[in-house]
């Protein structure tokens, strides 16, 4: 035996010995504590790994730490993937009811969030726990215990290697085999958690395609010409509709002194696309042209940002006014003129720089491409023993519980099946 042979069998041998399980886990997250859990309930022996020291740390900090943990409106409509109908099959099975009842078994108060009137639809229907975010995750990790499962934590993943019809991981606490194999390690989001690209490398390895990923549920940046206008409204919020990509939400926006934010803007900013406008209507359901004109009628002397800071903040009034170029006395003003003043007010259109990125996004776009996956069962087509659960997929449901819906179900159908 070579000297370099003896070399790597010592260093084999040096962090411990082979663990074995039916069913190894990667991702003590939302998904993959689903996952094993089910899977442990069936009489499966499953092992989690985790590369961090922390438990379900994106459920922690959910929610200003009281956990969205869904959306009682959850469907199909709330996801975005190059193939929609992927998510079909598992938001079926296992519902929001369905994690409700865990939650009202486990004894964890909850309430829907108070949504404003004018909000979407789908504002409506975020659950959180009245108390704190841990209970959640406690209630995971209890369905995993409970049925003698194990999750290692500070165990890093250094190769993921096929041996016979299962498979062999060597890592910094030692060599772990499994018949099964389930990735629930997540996107690229909040790398300051331990977000990685772990399982879209591992896809590539076993043949998959990857559906480019980029930050999604983000904030929107802007250009240092635009953003000198904007700062003086930094702190803002107000209620706008926010168009792009072909789609549209009205929810809160709040200005910041990088760009935009707000529920409406981290919506829109999943299907807007570097280089396009972003369209913000700031008074949406009004007769604005119609206003304008009993103004032009009743207050002549008034100026337009007068007159608009009667229906809008004032620093919001001040900069439209400012920007339709016609900001002078009601009586001066034309009906194209008050036109042009409405259109600006209504369709403010406004490009991006770009987003804050992954140090703040909520979620991942893109991913493991679903075509090589099951949408039952989550095992790779080509590879038997594989699964791919919750954000490391390309499914990217909307900001509020939706995409921890997702994780629910996706890994609840795959530990029916591993």
């Amino acid at each position: 035996m070579s000297r370099g042979r003896l070399v790597f069998v010592a260093a084999i041998l040096s962090i411990g010995p082979m663990k074995t399980a039916d069913i190894i886990v990667i991702g003590a997250g939302a998904a993959g504590l689903m996952c094993a859990g089910a899977a442990a309930a069936r009489g499966r022996r499953v092992t989690v790994i985790e590369h961090t020291r922390k438990i379900g740390e994106k459920i922690r900090i959910s929610g200003g730490g009281r956990c969205n943990f869904t959306n009682l409106h959850c469907g199909p409509g709330n996801f975005i993937s190059q193939n929609p109908h992927f998510c079909k099959s598992a938001l079926s099975r296992f519902r929001p009811q369905d994690f409700v009842e865990m939650v009202k078994a486990r004894g964890i108060a909850y309430h829907e969030k108070p949504y404003e009137p004018y909000a979407d639809k789908s504002a409506r229907g975020q659950l959180f726990c009245d108390e704190s975010s841990q209970q959640i995750i406690d209630m995971l990790v209890k369905r995993v215990t409970d049925h003698a499962g194990m999750i290692d934590i500070d165990v890093k993943i250094q190769s993921v290697e096929r041996r016979g019809e299962g498979f062999s991981l060597l890592t910094s606490a030692g060599e772990y085999v499994c018949g099964s194999l389930v990735i629930a390690s997540g996107g690229l989001s909040i790398p300051k958690i331990g977000a990685s690209n772990f399982g879209y490398e591992r896809a590539k390895d076993f043949g998959l395609a990857i559906v480019p990923p980029r930050a999604g549920l983000v904030p929107l940046t802007f250009e240092p010409d635009l953003l000198a206008q904007t700062a003086p409204l930094s702190g803002l919020a107000v209620d706008a509709r926010v168009s792009a990509g072909g789609a549209a939400f009205r929810e809160g926006l709040l200005f910041t002194h990088r760009g935009l934010s707000g529920p409406s803007i981290l919506q829109i900013s999943s299907y807007w696309q570097d280089g396009e406008p972003v369209m913000v209507d700031f008074l949406p359901g009004r007769e604005i042209l119609e206003m304008l004109k009993a103004a032009r009628k009743n207050t002549p002397k008034q100026v337009l940002r007068t007159v608009l800071s009667d229906i809008l903040p004032q620093r919001l009034a001040h900069l439209l006014a400012a920007l339709s170029g016609h900001d002078e006395r009601m009586a001066d003003l034309s009906d194209k003129k008050l036109a042009e003043i409405a259109f600006v007010i209504q369709s403010w259109r406004v490009l991006p720089a770009g987003t804050e990125g992954y140090r703040t996004a909520e979620v991942t776009l893109g991913g493991v491409d679903t075509d090589g996956v099951s949408s039952k069962t989550f095992v790779a087509k080509d590879v038997p023993g594989l699964y791919f659960i919750g954000e490391v997929l390309d499914v990217t449901g909307h900001l509020g519980g939706h995409n921890f819906q997702w994780a629910w179900a996706s890994g609840w159908c795959a530990g029916q099946e591993v």
